[in-house]
């Protein structure tokens, strides 16, 4: 499960610098990269797997978390 967590937390962290780039450069580099539109299957596994990693994340967090106080 440590492997899961870290690869989740790598896959958000890339997404939320590709959300940086899009809100300041309004530059998409997945898009960029593997294509835009309908039919670019590749970005729409890549933005799948960051949200998936995102839930993981959550899910982390809310089953493991290291601030809950005891008693």
């Amino acid at each position: 499960m440590k492997a899961t967590t870290i690869i989740s937390f790598i896959l958000v962290l890339i997404g939320a610098l590709v959300w940086l780039m899009v809100g300041i450069f309004d530059f998409n580099v997945v898009s960029y990269l593997f294509g835009a539109g309908t039919g670019a299957i590749v970005s729409r596994i890549i933005y799948t797997l960051v949200g998936i990693s995102a839930l993981w994340l959550i899910f982390y967090w809310i089953a493991y978390n290291p601030f809950k106080t005891i008693g």
